[in-house]
């Protein structure tokens, strides 16, 4: 998935109200404020002085003319924190049938209604298949070298969203929750356990009722994302 204009760098000031970031574009010294799409706590992403590229817009709807994409960890390495991103690169890549453990399903329907007030993130389909949901976690933090972690701050979401695939299981489906790593300086995917307790136990008790776990990298550069190989679950 490209991006839709070319990235510009910049450095960070400051993020704050979850949505917002003031930056000073490298090129002109400009300083600007841009829209930040991730609700999370970014934890070591957001440092004043943090090289970050934004996507510039010209569409008259939005207040905000740039929006945050990546920050540039400057060793050759990049992390993604748009946490719509990854959904995009895996749909494409779903529908392309190029994820091999879903590679017999050939519907993909995105945001369909599931659960208690949900949305499931894709639901696969296949004659002869039983319905496939899938729900996709954005992966961003990692504390120690090539590990990432989920989650960076506690989700009682997130262990909702566990407990509803559980439940597709129990009602003969199948469900899966795909961890997709925006980071392309690690190898490997565990649980953020003393971030939040409640969400590891209820992962566990997702795993036992038969709900199934997939780990994907992504390739990220200022030029756009997509799929990487799969990535070892340390659980």
């Amino acid at each position: 998935m490209r991006f839709q204009t070319d990235l510009v760098p910049a450095r960070l000031t400051r993020r704050y109200k979850r949505f917002l970031a003031d930056c000073v574009l490298e090129d002109t010294g400009t300083e600007i404020t841009a829209h930040c799409a991730n609700p999370g706590s970014m934890m070591g992403l957001a440092d004043p002085g943090t090289r970050v590229w934004l996507e510039p817009n010209d569409d008259p709807k939005k207040k905000l003319k740039y929006g945050w994409r990546l920050v540039d960890h400057q060793n050759g390495h990049f992390t993604g924190v748009d946490t719509s991103l990854p959904n995009r690169a895996l749909k494409a890549a779903l529908q392309s049938r190029a994820v091999a453990p879903f590679a017999a399903y050939d519907t993909v329907r995105p945001e369909v209604k599931y659960g208690q007030n949900s949305r499931i993130d894709f639901l696969l389909s296949a004659a002869g298949q039983p319905d496939l949901y899938l729900e996709v976690k954005s992966v961003t933090l990692s504390r120690q070298t090539a590990l990432a972690e989920f989650p960076d701050s506690v989700t009682a979401r997130g262990a909702k969203h566990l407990a509803e695939l559980a439940q597709m299981v129990g009602d003969g489906h199948r469900a899966a929750m795909l961890y997709l790593v925006q980071r392309s300086d690690c190898t490997r995917f565990t649980l953020a356990e003393d971030i939040d307790p409640t969400y590891a136990d209820a992962y566990r008790a997702a795993r036992t009722a038969g709900v199934e776990t997939f780990c994907y990298g992504t390739n990220i550069s200022p030029v756009g994302v997509t799929l990487a190989d799969a990535l070892e679950i340390s659980i």
